[in-house]
C-alpha cells in the first residue's frame, strides 16, 4: 500500500513549485490514497441520484406536494433537469435510482428499481421506517455501488430527489452530528414565514417522539429511504475503494450516517461544494470536510457533485500527466 509521504514526495517532484497548486494536492493526495496507487484515474465517472418520498410531507415540511418527486424522475429519464445539463458539460453518466418514490415509475434504461416501499411513514407521529426496512435499504445501497464498481466506473457521484428530505435530513443530523434541531432546519425547497413555523413544528414533533441516538434506529425513525440507500452506496463504495463525490446537504447527512455505521468510510469522501441551506456548513464541520465549492447552490439533484467533478480530475492528472522537474531539467520530455 503506498504512503502519504511517498506521494507528496512525488507531487512536490513535479515541475512546480511545491504546495503551489494548494488543495488540488490534498486532493490528488487522497485519490491516490483511495486507489492505492501513484497514478488514480477519474476518467469514468457515474452520478447515482436516489429518490424517495417522505411521509413528513403531510406535516408541512415542504413547499411543494409529494407528486413532484416522480414528476422530477420523469424530468431527469428525459434527460432535462439541471442534473442533465451539468452531467452532459461534466462527462458523467446519470442513473436514476428508485428507492421509494411514492407512485409507480415505467422502466427506462437510466432508472434502476431498488424500491423498498412506496415512501415513509409520517415520522411526526410513528417511525418513518422499520429496522429492517433501514437494512434492506442499506443493502440495496451498496450492491448497487458493487455493480458500479464491476462496470470499471472511476468515481460515484451523489444525488437526491424527495420531497421534503431536507426534513429528514434535519433529524437525522440533529441526532448524529449531534446539533441543536434549530441549527439543522433550514428553507429546503423554499417556504414562506408561515411554511417554516409549520416545518419547525413538525420536525419539533418528530424529534419529541423518540430519543433514538443509534444510527441504524435514528435512520429507521427519521427516514429516508434515498438518505438510507445514499448511505449504503457510501459503505459499498468504501469496501470497493472507490471515491465518492457528495453533494449537498441531504446527500452528506447520508455521509454522516455511514461514518458513524463505519468511520473508515470517511478516507472515500470527497466533499463537492458547500450548500446554501442551514445547517451544511456545520455538518461538514462536524465530518471534518472542507468542500471544494461555494456557490450557494441548493438545489440538490447532484448538481454541486458534477461541477466539482473537473477538479477532481484535475487533480488525478496532476499525479498522471505532469512532468517531474527533474525530467524538465534533464530535458526527457
Amino acid at each position: 500500500m503506498i504512503e502519504e509521504t511517498a506521494i507528496r514526495a512525488l507531487i512536490d517532484g513535479k515541475a512546480k513549485p511545491p504546495g503551489s497548486l494548494g488543495r488540488i494536492e490534498d486532493l490528488a493526495v487522497q485519490l491516490a490514497l483511495i486507489a492505492g496507487r501513484a497514478d488514480p484515474r477519474i476518467d469514468r465517472a457515474r452520478l447515482l441520484v436516489f429518490a424517495g418520498d417522505h411521509g413528513l410531507t403531510e406535516s408541512g415540511v415542504s413547499a411543494y406536494p409529494s407528486a413532484v418527486t416522480q414528476a422530477m424522475v420523469a424530468t431527469f429519464l428525459a434527460g432535462k433537469a439541471s442534473a442533465n445539463a451539468f452531467a452532459r458539460a461534466a462527462g458523467a453518466e446519470l442513473k436514476v435510482v428508485d428507492a421509494g418514490v411514492a407512485g409507480l415509475l415505467p422502466a427506462h434504461p437510466d432508472l434502476i428499481a431498488a424500491k423498498i416501499r412506496p415512501g415513509t411513514r409520517n415520522a411526526a407521529v410513528e417511525s418513518a421506517l422499520t429496522l429492517d426496512e433501514v437494512r434492506l435499504a442499506l443493502d440495496r445501497g451498496a450492491r448497487i455501488v458493487q455493480d458500479v464498481a464491476a462496470e470499471n466506473v472511476d468515481i460515484l457521484l451523489l444525488g437526491e430527489m424527495g420531497i421534503g428530505n431536507t426534513a429528514s435530513a434535519a433529524l437525522l443530523m440533529h441526532r448524529l452530528a449531534p446539533a441543536r434541531l434549530e441549527d439543522c432546519i433550514g428553507q429546503g425547497t423554499g417556504h414562506t414565514p408561515e411554511g417554516m413555523a409549520r416545518k419547525r413544528a413538525a420536525l419539533e414533533q418528530a424529534a419529541g417522539r423518540s430519543d433514538a441516538s443509534e444510527p441504524l434506529h435514528v435512520m429507521a425513525q427519521f427516514g429516508g429511504l434515498e438518505i438510507a440507500m445514499m448511505t449504503g452506496a457510501i459503505l459499498g463504495a468504501a469496501e470497493a475503494r472507490m471515491p465518492v463525490l457528495v453533494d449537498g446537504f441531504i446527500c452528506t447527512a447520508a455521509a454522516l450516517a455511514a461514518v458513524r455505521l463505519r468511520p473508515e468510510a470517511r478516507e472515500v469522501l470527497i466533499f463537492s461544494h458547500r450548500s446554501a441551506e442551514r445547517g451544511h456548513g456545520l455538518m461538514l464541520h462536524v465530518l471534518g470536510a472542507e468542500p471544494l465549492l461555494d456557490l450557494d447552490l441548493r438545489l440538490g439533484e447532484g448538481t454541486g457533485a458534477l461541477l466539482a467533478l473537473p477538479l477532481v480530475r484535475a487533480a488525478a492528472r496532476l499525479l498522471t500527466d505532469v512532468a517531474s522537474l527533474d525530467d524538465v531539467l534533464a530535458g526527457r520530455l
